[in-house]
């Protein structure tokens, strides 16, 4: 899941797998797969870095030897930082 902040100052997670589109409209605007929309004040650009960070430390925590202690914690929600 990634962080975002919806323009009241509110912050959410979405989960970055069920995002079918981001568009500048001018605001930023995220739709799921099925079909909710959600105004948020991040850019996509900031929003594409993220996802593609969620994505990186799945890959990273699965990629982790058995033997190491952190093995098998999966941290999901990206930080936004």
């Amino acid at each position: 899941m990634i962080r975002v902040t919806r323009l009241q100052g509110a912050t959410m997670a979405i989960n970055a797998e069920l995002i079918e589109r981001i568009e500048s409209t001018p605001d930023t605007v995220i739709t799921l797969v099925g079909g909710a929309h959600y105004v948020v004040a991040e850019p996509v650009e900031e929003l594409l870095e993220r996802i593609i960070e969620y994505r990186a430390s799945i890959i990273r925590q699965v990629s982790r030897p058995a033997d190491d202690p952190g093995a098998g914690r999966l941290h999901l929600v990206d930080d936004g930082g």
